[in-house]
């Protein structure tokens, strides 16, 4: 079951090449991606994995619990042992990166061609949804020909599902486009008008959490957002409440990011997404839960902002609707 780290060369992908150093960050993000995979395959037991990850460089760490999130999550399927693996994980070394090993789990279940969550009773209600985020980078990374190119996604998905999905396919996006803005506008611009809010978020998300787009570039891509800007500032803000919940460092690169994308520093938007996840009151665990909870960002978004959620000064913060993200938890409050 061990992952050949070369499979994530974006020119073995066929993905954008770009001069700089986009690319390096990028692949390296995907190298610790498989590394934390191949940790999680290899290890006797969970304090070995939690041994094994701690020595992932601080700022790629994540990235490597998401990774040992699929590989736990496989194993599980692969046993049917009903999620033990994975929920020891949760419980022990990954206890400070829930979102990323929820998302790693639904790389799983889109690597068994299963749908989120067959056969696995593990992790938190609320944060499930994530598995579809999880579920819609890897379709989209591992199948560009057909879920990129040829804009396609799996029969029997009900609409919160292809948005959740969406949000993880506009993850990939950011890694298929190598952060390059104007690529990134031409491509969504491609999808149906009313898919492209999730593609948004997912590269809101991937731009302040896995970095590698310069300050010019950050600009740029808010401007090519145009009527998304809430949506895109939404991923930015669960990518900084994910950066600051784990135990490490907050990059250069995601302070940067909120900054250009969200308007206000990381701590900020980070602090949305506690507010809009208090107002859904206690044991948050549904669908509609996660619409509220999305909306509730963009709304805090908009109100700071003096605008509505498409960033126009001109009407006031309107509601969400189902075409919407789901993210990362909030910080260590939850």
């Amino acid at each position: 079951m061990q992952q050949d780290l070369r499979q994530v060369d974006f020119g073995v992908r066929r993905f954008r090449l770009r001069s700089g150093p986009a690319r390096n960050r990028l692949e390296d993000s995907g190298r610790a991606f498989l590394e934390g995979f191949n940790h999680s395959v290899d290890a006797r037991n969970t304090d070995a994995l939690g041994a094994a990850l701690d020595g992932v460089a601080e700022e790629l760490r994540g990235f490597a619990f998401e990774g040992a999130g699929m590989g736990c999550a496989l194993l599980d399927l692969l046993t049917l042992s009903r999620g033990r693996r994975l929920r020891e994980l949760l419980e022990g070394a990954g206890a400070d990166y829930p979102h990323l090993i929820h998302v790693g789990a639904g790389w799983a279940f889109g690597k068994l061609r299963l749908r989120p969550w067959h056969a696995l009773r593990a992790g938190d209600p609320l944060l499930h949804w994530l598995a579809w985020d999880g579920f819609g980078f890897h379709q989209g990374f591992f199948d560009s020909d057909r879920v990129v190119a040829g804009q396609r996604w799996e029969r029997g998905l009900d609409a919160r599902q292809r948005a959740v999905r969406d949000q993880g396919l506009g993850r990939c996006l950011w890694f298929h486009e190598c952060a390059e803005p104007e690529a990134l506008g031409l491509r969504v611009a491609e999808f149906p008008p009313w898919r492209r809010a999730d593609l948004w978020s997912g590269i809101g998300l991937a731009a302040a959490y896995a970095g590698g787009a310069d300050q010019d570039e950050l600009r740029a891509l808010a401007e090519a957002a145009e009527g998304h800007r809430a949506h895109l500032a939404q991923g930015a803000a669960f990518a900084c409440a994910a950066r600051l919940r784990a135990p490490t460092p907050l990059p250069e690169h995601c302070g940067s990011a909120a900054l250009a994308l969200t308007g206000v520093p990381p701590e900020t938007a980070a602090d949305w997404t506690d507010t809009a996840l208090a107002d859904l009151g206690p044991g948050p665990h549904t669908e509609q839960h996660y619409e509220r909870w999305r909306a509730g960002i963009r709304r805090l978004w908009a109100a700071h902002h003096g605008c509505d959620s498409t960033g126009d000064p001109a009407r006031q913060p309107a509601e969400g609707s189902w075409t919407t993200e789901a993210a990362p938890r909030s910080r260590r409050s939850r």
